[in-house]
């Protein structure tokens, strides 16, 4: 099958690839096994899939699933193509996430798929954008949502919202002081948790529902916040104060920073020196 997967991100336990297949309904279905878990959001294209838990002709929006361990077949009876964002968790990983969704019992997925659902419209879509900016800190965090609602919808647990304890509070406290000094600097989910001694899911979660933005969108607000500050304040070059905010490049920071304060960088200096 004239299928292609490229690794976008990955971490302990875990891996986001773009996986693109060109194969038709000449072409013999594909036969394999899923190594991990997989999670796999359909983005474009459609396919037939066969597993263990039954088949199920996947379309764009709709959410493969597959088990440890298991094999499946994969075909285009019905068109050529798709391209799917494929989340790998090994066991452990996500164990991890499903003890962090309430009501989320099982650790296998009893379904092959699940349909495209109003609930994961908004994460599919970010996690789509993120791919193709290669914005890898918000691709992390799609994919852990998607996770997580995936597992919720899969073993029928209601998306229910427990209130932070005391204790979550002063984890994410802690974590957003850590962010305000380190902030020119990459931090990672996965460093944040440790930090907090929790899973990635369980942190950006409990992020999400205190700060009510997730970690990585609260780098980029404070990142911004400080270059609009030296904008105001110096005359450095843009550049290099888009470099001592961290971020990679100067079009990234252009293009952040018009999304947020609604002008270029250029311009919203422009109009302090206008004195407006």
């Amino acid at each position: 099958m004239a299928a292609t997967a490229r690794t976008l991100t990955s971490g302990p336990g875990w891996q986001v690839a773009d996986v693109i297949c060109t194969a038709g309904a000449a072409d013999r279905p594909f036969e394999e096994a899923h190594q991990d878990f997989c999670v796999a959001a359909v983005t474009s294209g459609t396919f037939l899939y066969r597993a263990q838990q039954g088949t199920a002709m996947l379309a764009p929006g709709a959410i493969l699933l597959g088990n440890a361990g298991t094999c499946y077949e994969c075909g285009h009876d019905h068109g050529s193509g798709d391209r799917c964002l494929s989340l790998h968790f090994a066991p452990a990983c996500l164990e991890q996430i499903v003890a962090a969704v309430p009501g989320a019992r099982r650790l296998t997925f009893g379904t092959p798929c699940l349909p495209p659902l109003p609930a994961l419209a908004p994460l599919l879509a970010g996690a789509e954008a993120a791919r193709e900016t290669g914005d890898i800190g918000a691709l992390e965090e799609f994919s852990l949502r998607i996770a997580g609602c995936a597992v919720a919808a899969a073993s029928g647990a209601a998306l229910v919202r427990r209130a932070p304890s005391r204790r979550d509070q002063k984890r994410v406290a802690e974590a957003v002081r850590r962010i305000e000094l380190d902030s020119d600097r990459p931090i990672s989910l996965a460093e944040l948790a440790g930090e907090t001694a929790t899973s990635p899911y369980h942190f950006l979660r409990t992020f999400r529902q205190v700060a009510g933005m997730t970690p990585y969108q609260f780098l980029l607000r404070t990142r911004l916040n400080k270059a609009a500050v030296r904008l105001h304040t110096s005359d450095d070059a843009i550049l290099s104060i888009a470099l001592e905010a961290g971020f990679n490049d100067l079009s990234t920071f252009n293009r952040r920073f018009r999304k947020v304060m609604g002008e270029t960088p250029g311009d919203y200096r422009g109009r302090r020196r206008a004195g407006r």
